[in-house]
């Protein structure tokens, strides 16, 4: 990102010939959303002169600030590459603001924003770099999404066999136009599985950029005439797609989670514990769909079980060492369905709380977790994460950091939101149930 001002945007829209600007923010859910104004309205714009109606808003209900104004985020200024180059579109990342100016409680931006700045008061600041995982699949004739691949590569697979090669290729070069430092790219394990990493950055420039990398990524497969999906478990028979959440936290910038030697420092552990404590909690918010516990199963890789490690690297959370000493922690059971700025702002503060009670990681496991029965994970006090929406939504509900974080006025309307999402699930009669069932009962 770069540190624009308001008359280097509008020479640079001129000089660009830019056309089309859109003003983007994220809605309760996760959800990219935009005003399109034209390239006249672009100073009136950086003025917050737009406005949105909440009332049209899923999960948003509020009547004292039913129209909201759009500000726009100057350094997220951005040309998008995969629009048309005669009469160009760029966009901004927006905040959602009040009538006197002050940003909307109700917001995610704000939300990880006030993380942050508590953070900052603490002398710290934190950064992540995440690994998304997405399936690119065929679409049927009238364009509509499937869940259909001729292609049965594996981990880390090359072309010919893998057939989305093309596609993440320029998945990558059009990231890297628009700024993103990405680390690696391969094929994941499932057939038609990806995955694309970033570079470390500051917690609020990574949520940013995930919301931004989503839409690039569904744009060019669409060139292909394939679907990007980030669906947790579009396949019951194959591995599903996580967000994984590598974190480091500097103070004077140095990376507290190591200590001296380069193990992990009493900091890092205490931050770590914090995590474990409130992991439950936070399960609504890092799965928030039905169809995400469908992914955290026994047998697929995800983690369904609360535990750390340094050695083995299917657990909740991994402590990962590097070379030259430098250390970060792995949270391995975010998907990419949650929101990147709930999700950075819950995994800060449940931190920062486990560093400021001074926490204790529990005992840390040394042994691959598939090969201890219930009785021996139940005999060592291994929890594991809520099975299923509705069980998330009530450990959700259990826990008073959860509900400081984001907010009295938040956490009711996602929980009233998601509640009725987990009740119309419960409703359903599906395939399964009628062919198991139909004809024996």
């Amino acid at each position: 990102m770069k540190n624009y001002n308001r008359s280097e945007i509008l020479r640079l829209a001129e000089e660009e010939d830019v056309e089309f600007i859109r003003l983007q923010f994220t809605d309760m859910f996760g959800m990219l959303k935009n005003i399109a104004i034209p390239e006249s309205r672009l100073a009136d714009a950086m003025e917050e002169d737009c406005i949105i109606d909440l009332a049209s808003l899923d999960g948003f209900s509020d009547e004292e600030n039913a129209g909201l104004y759009l500000k726009p985020d100057l350094s997220t200024f951005t040309i998008l590459p995969w629009r048309p180059q005669n009469g160009k579109v760029a966009r901004f990342l927006c905040d959602m603001c009040k009538e006197d100016g002050s940003e909307y409680e109700v917001s995610p931006r704000f939300i990880l924003k006030r993380s942050i700045e508590k953070a900052a008061k603490m002398g710290y600041v934190f950064q992540l770099n995440p690994e998304c995982e997405f399936f690119l699949f065929h679409t049927d004739e009238n364009g509509a999404p499937t869940t259909l691949s001729h292609e049965r590569a594996g981990y880390l697979d090359t072309s010919p066999i893998d057939l989305g090669e093309n596609t993440r290729r320029d998945i990558i070069l059009t990231l890297e136009e628009m700024g993103y430092e990405i680390t690696s790219s391969h094929h994941e394990i499932a057939a038609a599985q990806h995955e694309i990493d970033f570079a470390f950055e500051d917690a609020l420039a990574t949520a940013d950029k995930v919301m931004t990398f989503k839409m690039a990524v569904r744009t060019i497969a669409r060139r292909y005439g394939l679907h990007a999906t980030f669906m947790p478990k579009p396949r019951k028979e194959a591995n599903g797609s996580g967000m994984h959440l590598h974190m480091r936290l500097l103070k004077d910038g140095k990376n507290v989670f190591a200590d001296e030697t380069g193990e992990l420092s009493r900091e890092g552990e205490a931050f770590l514990a914090g995590i474990l404590e409130h992991i439950a909690g936070m399960t609504a918010v890092f799965n928030p769909l039905v169809n995400s516990y469908k992914r955290l199963v026994p047998g697929f890789e995800a983690p369904s079980d609360v535990t750390w490690s340094k050695k083995q690297r299917n657990v909740l959370m991994y402590v990962q060492k590097r070379r030259r000493g430098d250390l970060n922690l792995e949270l391995r059971s975010p998907d990419s369905a949650a929101n990147p700025y709930l999700l950075a702002a819950l995994c800060l503060e449940a931190g920062l709380d486990g560093i400021r009670k001074g926490l204790s990681a529990p005992e840390e496991l040394t042994e691959d977790i598939r090969r201890l029965t219930c009785e021996e994970k139940r005999m060592r006090g291994i929890l594991s994460l809520p099975e299923n929406l509705g069980n998330a939504l009530e450990a959700m509900q259990k826990d008073p950091l959860i509900l400081e974080v984001l907010g009295e006025s938040y956490a009711i309307a996602y929980q009233r939101a998601k509640k009725k999402e987990w009740k119309s699930y419960l409703e359903q009669i599906t395939a399964w149930e009628l062919d198991r069932y139909l004809y024996l009962v």
